[in-house]
């Protein structure tokens, strides 16, 4: 029997941010009653322990640790609250539950926290990723870099190449390296390529890495104009899908305010 899954690519919330565009994710997600949700990774953009920006320079001042956490576990709660008030109100009319699996692939901005661990050993048992509360929120969690299989489609926040783990930066790469269709995040924009097997059967790789509404500091004018959204698997069986992009402009104009 064929599934549907709500793929959200990387949100990289961080204080300060507007959720409206998860709201809106949120709600879409109650429309089309999918059979799974797959956040790709960031969820969580954790500035407080960036590498690129040294401890005391301009871009670092007044971040910090709790308030990282803080605003996660608030984009969370809105990202949830139409799913939730929908099951809450089929509960109470006795119909049939919709329940998707949900499921949070750890990002390498998730992993800073685990690197901050790892480089100053003072940190063991003073944060964690449990602080993200990711699987309170009833999210099934995924380790930084692990493939998982949902109906025969690999997910992962980025897929490799070479013995280094440098991430494919092609959706072309991912499937001469990894052979089978897979769904990739971490990088903005998006890319698609399309395969077949020996047997016929399709084979489809995406990069989908913009899931978030602001513009990032690092990037320009130009580089900044990338697609953002998210994407519908739609008739997934054995590793096929029909792919369906939906932007989130779209998605403003629909639910937003």
């Amino acid at each position: 029997m064929s599934k549907r899954i709500l793929v959200i690519p990387d949100s990289q919330i961080r204080p300060g941010d507007t959720y409206e565009f998860l709201s809106n994710i949120g709600k879409y997600a109650v429309d089309l009653l999918p059979d799974y949700i797959i956040h790709l990774g960031d969820f969580a953009d954790m500035p407080s322990l960036s590498s690129h920006d040294k401890a005391g320079s301009k871009s670092m001042e007044g971040l910090r640790y709790k308030a990282d956490i803080n605003s996660v576990k608030d984009a969370m709660k809105v990202l949830l609250a139409p799913i939730k008030e929908h099951q809450a109100a089929l509960k109470q009319n006795n119909r049939k539950r919709w329940n998707p699996k949900l499921i949070m692939l750890y990002g390498n901005h998730e992993h800073r926290i685990n690197r901050a661990v790892h480089n100053d050993p003072k940190l063991e048992g003073l944060i964690s990723l449990d602080d993200l509360e990711y699987e309170k929120f009833g999210w099934q969690t995924v380790p930084f870099l692990q493939p998982i299989n949902v109906e025969g489609v690999m997910f992962c926040h980025y897929f490799v190449s070479g013995v280094m783990g440098n991430p494919c930066t092609s959706a072309k790469a991912i499937l001469n390296k990894h052979h089978q269709s897979c769904i990739a995040g971490h990088q903005q924009g998006r890319d698609i390529a399309f395969a077949r097997r020996a047997d016929g059967q399709e084979m489809t790789a995406m990069i989908v890495g913009s899931g978030y509404d602001h513009d990032e500091a690092y990037l320009n004018s130009q580089t900044n104009n990338h697609w953002r959204g998210v994407v519908v698997l739609n008739e997934v069986n054995n590793g096929q899908f029909d792919e369906m992009m939906i932007s989130l402009r779209y998605l403003k104009g629909k639910y937003g305010s």
